[in-house]
């Protein structure tokens, strides 16, 4: 069975003229057999791609050559099937959009803590822990004791905290996301609004869960990933879940049972959000992946 090696990386630089990256690097990563979606913008490249270990090392190795980029990092992990069906390479406003122009990680972010010393910060009475990522990913797993900000987006995030600021007078922020990114940008923010001790998890989740045992972990449940996977679990194993085509949310079994689930077009979370003519649209579009998959 083919093997295929998963990168999630991001990296904060300048980058002068985004488009002019854009081209070489697609050629080069289809010409590798990479699949998946890398975001160029002037403040750097944030992705994850897949495909066979030479090709991956043949990507990176062509991203850390960029303007400013020598000290990239990623995180890997493998999965039994192709994440990704085609590979995207899109021109963005920012990597990760929170939409606050002053904010910039290359100057000053959060004090970085390594997965093996998370534990004993976040467990420490005078520390807040607070999750950055979107509600739905929330919904399926996180740390204990974590506050969830129940943010539909990223750029609602500085809007809750200066809604709920109040709330961590005297208090150590610690910050976690998926795989780091977030935290470079929500970190940086809080600096900026005079919070004197932040800290958030280098390598995020997906670094935690590949280095801390799980009979140590304070981690409960599964971390959803932007690919076929849906999500993974402690030592980044794919997980049980399943995705909403309808809505993109991660699905359960329990949830596939519930009278609103309908295969590629709607879940009992977004059956009111969707019109019946998108929903047709989304049957149509259903019928055609099945006939591309027999």
């Amino acid at each position: 069975m083919a093997m295929f090696t998963v990168a999630a990386l991001y990296h904060f630089t300048r980058f002068e003229d985004p488009a002019a990256l854009k081209t070489p690097l697609a050629q080069l990563a289809c010409a590798q057999g990479v699949t998946g979606t890398i975001l160029l913008a002037p403040e750097g490249v944030n992705g994850t791609i897949a495909g066979p270990r030479e090709g991956i090392d043949a990507v990176l190795a062509h991203l850390r050559a960029l303007p400013g980029c020598a000290d990239l990092a990623w995180k890997e992990s493998h999965a039994t099937e192709a994440p990704f069906r085609r590979l995207k390479v899109r021109l963005k406003r920012e990597i990760v959009t929170m939409g606050q122009p002053d904010v910039d990680p290359t100057n000053a972010v959060g004090r970085y803590v390594a997965p093996a010393d998370w534990n004993a910060l976040i467990s420490a009475p005078d520390v807040a822990v607070i999750d950055t990522r979107n509600d739905y990913e929330v919904g399926i797993g996180t740390f204990s004791g974590a506050i969830d900000p129940d943010t539909r987006s990223f750029g609602e995030f500085p809007t809750w905290w200066e809604a709920n600021k109040d709330r961590f007078e005297g208090k150590r922020i610690a910050m976690f996301c998926t795989g780091g990114i977030r935290c470079e940008k929500s970190t940086n923010w809080l600096i900026g609004q005079g919070v004197d001790e932040v800290y958030h998890l280098e390598g995020g989740i997906l670094k935690y869960l590949e280095e801390v045992p799980e009979d140590e972990s304070l981690w409960q449940g599964e971390c959803f990933v932007f690919d076929r996977r849906v999500s993974v679990g402690h030592g980044l194993r794919e997980g049980d879940y399943d995705l909403c085509h309808g809505c993109r949310r991660p699905i359960s079994d329990a949830d596939k049972a519930h009278d609103a689930y309908e295969p590629g077009v709607s879940c009992h979370r977004c059956i009111n959000e969707h019109s019946e003519a998108d929903r047709e649209r989304f049957r149509e579009r259903q019928r055609q992946m099945e006939r591309a998959a027999r």
